[in-house]
Order: structure tokens, then C-alpha cells, then sequence
């Protein structure tokens, strides 16, 4: 396993994280002050790297203070404070050095001891966050390969070996799970594209670097399917201290509906500290902000707003990971004390803020409303790449396993069809089609025919598209606009495919495109409710088909059947029409 930082020789030795990606080189440190120096300058960085480091500092101060074979406490006590100053938002610093002063009285030899066995810990503890985090992460977003957004530098790098949200990201890249990383940059420093960008090509997962401030636009594009980043300090109530940007990020992710994963190991949390407004956040010098590679890039005299950290409120976290648990900080809402392993079961689907936990929680909760959004985003862009549904139009719906089923989640209005991502589901009374979240992303008109169907059949699963053979019969079978004509289809083999009681013959509807969209839905549901034995589908004229299944599998193999039909009828030049009291297979005439 490859690591960052271990013990030789008496002295510390650490990945020297300045001099990436173009030299790989290690820093030899022999003093408790140039432990202090490469924490301060950032040769060793990342919370639970600048813990372990410290730890050994302490190591080191327990060897130079001894006197007659025992440690001068009061030396190494002041070395140790020291060591916990040098960086003091990461709670990692203060945990590590305290956990090994402990075995100071024990002498120099325990005190290195128990450093040594914190770094073959961190090495089983980020393996642990780092599966069980890839493991929410394939609940969370879809059934596909996925495009992720990190920040900062979570890998090997900023631990002891594996990382924390990096090392879910190269766990889920060793599944096949990952198309693409964008990385952020991570100014002023460049973290991102130093370390970040340096661990990934060593992996060879695929990434490229996404410039700080063009986060949100990525994910307005439909670029994320969920965001990873680590931590250095998490409060009692989930609020968490990370790299600068890190809560502009949780904002735009939160705005999408995009899963937001902080990963981070339980010694992250600080639970002291009830709430992020007491995390003491390290702000660093102009002059990192004002000049680049010693060359300046600013006005002489420029100020600078340089804080090193930002405060993301527990609200707009999906999850918080770590070696033990799945912590949902809306779940627990209210609680007090430390959470616990069981407030951290996983409770709820995509989404961060209270708000959007609330969404996903009325759809039902977890892995299923999940799946179902990551199918109905997978199916969308292969209905898209057909050209079924062209640009933004057609529309996806399918009505929850969970709970009673009242819920159904349809595609977002004015979305992009090829781009779609399980995020761009809008959660709808499947009986009424009434949106849940009127914050949220907004749904068709023609949600109101998907209710329609849901509320006077069984079925699980609507789709509605622009399939060329279907819409072509329907603008030429098209009636009056008094009342539903219908299409009589006989005689095909693929009838079989529809599940129809008699499969050599059936009548297929064809509805008037009145503008206002609920007056299609009110005929549709008086239509289907008059007729229990009608066909899983219904045209509307001018317009495109709608197709219903007990799940989205059955809907789309009838939807391919229906437009195979529609295809075969358009070759033999069948022009379809209907009399105006043609009998039905329903009875009486249509």
C-alpha cells in the first residue's frame, strides 16, 4: 500500500506535497520545528496527514527531551501545544498529538509506538469510509457510469494511504463506475490541480480539472452526478469545516438536487463543539492570493480575503461517511449529543437541505427512490440518443415502490433529455400530478396525463414521446375534436407484446391536443375508465404517444412494439382513419 509519511531512522519522513506534480520528492524532518514548518508551509496538509505527522513530532520531542532515561514532560507538553497551533481548524492536529501524549509516561518508545499503530489504522480506517462511501454513492446517483466533482486534495496525500473522499472516488473508478472526475482547481494554492489531478493520473482515472468558480455551471449542465469532498473539522450538529469553496459547492449541489458526500474519519469530528459557528478558521497570507510562483499578480499594496477553510452547514449535506456509519444530518434534525451510529442509517434518497431531504424522503427514502431516478435518467438518454425524445421534450414518469405508491417521480420540465441525471427528478402526487416541492425543479404540463393513467390503472410506469412512426400515425389517424377517435390495429404478431386479452386485434385511442393540457387528462381518465380493457397506450394527435407498464422495463417493450406496428402500418400504406361510428373493441362505437 502506497503511503505518504512514516518513520525512519529516527526522523520523520513525509511526501513533501509542495514540490507536485513535478517532482515526487520526501521531506527528512529531524526536529520538532521543522515538523511545525512543513505543516505551516504545506509540504504536509490534509487533516489526517497533519494529524499522523503531528503525532510523530511529539515522537520526536519525547526522544530530544530525555534526561536520565525519562521524558521532560513539561517540554514535550510544550512542544505538543506547539504542534496543535500549526494548523487549528483541522481537529485531527489536536486528537493525534493528545491521543500519543497519553503514552508519554510510558517513555519515548510507547509515545512512537502509538503513532506507528494511528498510521496502519488510518490505512484500515480510510478503506473502510472509503468502500462504505462508494457503497452510498451507487445508491445515491445512477445506474451508469458516473461524472463526479471533487475539491481540494482527499487521496493518499492527505492521509496516511487509501484517502477519504478520493479514495471512494479510485474505489468506485476499480468498480467501473466512473466516466469522468472534474477536479476542482482548489485556489489560491491549487491543490486540485497539483495533488488531486497528480493521484488520478497515477490511478489513470479519467478527470479533468474544473475551474473553482465553474462548479455550479457544471452541474447546471448536467456535468455531476455527485459531489465528494473530505473534512477537517465536523461540529456535533454535522456542520463542516473544509477547504475554501467547499460550501459554494454544497450550495450549487443542493440548488441541482446533487448528492453532497462529505468523507471524513470519526476522529474529524470534534464534539466539543456544538455547531460550526465555533470552528476557529485559519486564515493564511495575502500574498498566496496576490502573487503565483513568486511573480505578481496584483496591484503592490492588494489586500487580500485569504481564509483557508468555509463552514458548510449541516443542511446542505446528503451524507457524512466515515469508517463506522452513514450520518444524515437532516435525519437526525433536532437531536442532540453526538449522533450516533443509528442516526446515521441511511434514511433518504438524493438532496441536502432540510427541504430537499423532505423531497426525497415523500418519494421514499433511500436506495429505491434513488434506483428509480437514476433508471428514469438512464432510460431518458437512450430514448434521446434514438431521437424519441428530442431536446427537452417528452417525459418519464414511474410511481414508487416505497410506502403506498401516492408518490411518482417524473422528468424535470426544460431539461436537456440527453443530459438527464437522477438529480433531475421532480417528486408528484402520482394521483393528482400536484408538484410536492414547488421549489424544486418544475415538471410538464403533461404530467397531468401521467396521473390521469396512474389513477385509473395499475400501471407503475408512463412514458411519452415523439417516436417518429407513432406520432406520424397520429397525425394521420388523427379525428374531430369531439372526443377520442382510434386507430384499429389487427393482424400483427407483435400485438403479443402488449398484454392484451384478445392479442390479434385492438383499437388504439387517438386524443385531441387541446392547448390546455388537462382537458387531455380529464378524456384520457374518463376514456380508460370506461374501457378497463383498452391498450397499455393512447396517442395524442399531432403530438407523440404515451405508453404505461407495471415498471419502466415493461413500458419501454411496449412502447417498442407499439412503434414497430405504427411502422409496419406505415409501409403498407395503410392509411389509418376511423368512422365515425365504427364499432369498438370496447363496446358500442368510438
Amino acid at each position: 500500500m502506497k503511503t505518504s509519511l512514516g518513520w525512519d531512522a529516527g526522523s520523520v519522513l513525509v511526501t513533501d506535497q509542495r514540490a507536485l506534480p513535478h517532482e515526487h520528492l520526501m521531506l527528512r524532518l529531524h526536529t520538532v520545528d521543522e515538523v511545525i514548518d512543513a505543516i505551516r508551509t504545506l509540504a504536509v496538509r490534509g487533516a489526517p496527514a497533519i494529524g499522523l505527522t503531528g503525532a510523530l513530532g511529539v515522537a520526536l520531542s519525547a526522544r530530544a527531551h530525555l534526561h536520565d532515561g525519562a521524558a521532560d514532560f513539561a517540554s514535550v507538553r510544550a512542544d505538543a501545544e506547539r504542534l496543535v497551533e500549526a494548523r487549528p481548524t483541522a481537529v485531527n492536529l489536536a486528537w493525534a498529538v493528545r491521543r500519543v501524549l497519553e503514552r508519554l509516561p510510558d517513555g519515548p518508545r510507547a509515545v512512537l509506538d502509538e503513532a506507528l499503530a494511528m498510521i496502519a489504522e488510518d490505512e484500515v480506517v480510510n478503506t473502510a469510509a472509503a468502500r462504505r462511501a462508494a457503497d452510498l454513492v451507487e445508491e445515491l446517483a445512477p445506474d451508469r457510469p458516473l461524472r463526479l466533482l471533487t475539491h481540494c486534495n482527499t487521496g493518499r496525500l492527505a492521509t496516511g494511504a487509501v484517502g477519504t473522499a478520493l479514495g471512494a472516488v479510485l474505489g468506485l473508478a476499480a468498480r467501473g463506475r466512473v466516466v469522468e472526475v472534474l477536479a476542482g482547481e482548489t485556489r489560491p494554492l491549487l491543490q486540485g490541480s497539483r495533488l488531486t489531478a497528480w493521484e488520478l493520473a497515477e490511478a489513470g482515472v479519467p478527470y479533468r480539472l474544473c475551474v473553482d468558480a465553474a462548479g455550479p455551471a457544471a452541474m447546471a449542465q448536467g456535468l455531476v452526478d455527485c459531489v465528494l469532498v473530505g473534512a477537517d473539522r465536523i461540529a456535533r450538529n454535522g456542520d463542516t469545516a473544509n477547504k475554501i469553496g467547499t460550501y459554494a459547492l454544497a450550495v450549487a449541489a443542493a440548488r441541482h438536487r446533487i448528492p453532497f458526500v462529505v468523507v471524513a474519519p470519526e476522529s474529524t469530528w470534534d464534539p466539543e463543539l456544538p455547531d460550526g459557528t465555533g470552528i476557529v478558521i485559519e486564515e493564511r497570507a495575502g500574498s498566496e492570493v496576490t502573487s503565483l510562483a513568486g511573480h505578481s499578480t496584483a496591484p503592490a499594496g492588494a489586500g487580500a480575503y485569504n481564509p483557508a477553510f468555509d463552514v458548510t452547514p449541516a443542511e446542505l449535506i446528503t451524507a457524512i461517511v466515515t469508517e463506522r456509519r452513514v450520518f444524515r444530518p437532516a435525519a437526525s434534525a433536532g437531536t442532540t449529543g453526538t449522533p450516533s451510529p443509528e442516526a446515521g442509517t441511511p434514511t433518504s434518497g438524493v438532496g441536502g437541505t432540510p427541504t430537499q431531504e423532505a423531497r426525497a424522503t415523500t418519494p421514499g427514502a433511500g436506495a429505491p427512490h434513488a434506483r428509480v431516478a437514476g433508471e428514469l435518467a438512464s432510460l431518458s438518454r437512450t430514448l434521446y440518443e434514438r431521437g424519441w425524445m428530442p431536446g427537452t421534450s417528452g417525459n418519464l414518469s414511474a410511481r414508487g415502490s416505497w410506502g403506498s405508491g401516492g408518490t411518482a417521480l417524473i422528468t424535470a420540465s426544460g431539461r436537456d433529455k440527453g443530459a438527464m441525471t437522477g438529480a433531475d427528478m421532480v417528486p408528484v402526487d402520482a394521483a393528482t400530478g400536484r408538484i410536492l416541492d414547488p421549489a424544486g425543479p418544475r415538471a410538464s404540463a403533461e404530467t397531468a396525463i401521467h396521473a390521469a393513467v396512474y389513477r385509473t390503472t395499475d400501471a407503475r410506469a408512463v412514458i411519452h414521446v415523439h417516436s417518429p412512426y407513432a406520432t406520424a400515425a397520429a397525425v394521420r389517424a388523427a379525428g374531430p375534436r369531439s372526443g377520442p377517435a382510434s386507430l384499429l390495429l389487427r393482424d400483427f404478431e407483435l400485438l403479443k407484446g402488449l398484454g392484451l386479452a384478445d392479442s390479434t386485434r385492438t383499437s388504439v385511442p387517438v386524443f385531441a391536443n387541446w392547448p390546455d393540457v388537462t382537458r387531455i387528462a380529464d378524456e384520457v381518465a374518463a376514456h380508460l375508465e370506461a374501457h378497463p380493457g383498452a391498450p397499455p397506450g393512447l396517442l395524442i394527435a399531432h403530438h407523440g404517444i404515451t405508453v404505461w407498464g407495471a415498471d419502466l422495463a415493461q413500458a419501454r417493450n411496449r412502447l417498442e412494439c407499439f412503434e414497430s406496428v405504427f411502422h409496419l402500418m406505415l409501409l403498407d400504406g395503410a392509411r389509418p382513419s376511423m368512422p365515425p361510428a365504427a364499432p369498438s373493441p370496447f363496446g358500442g362505437t368510438s
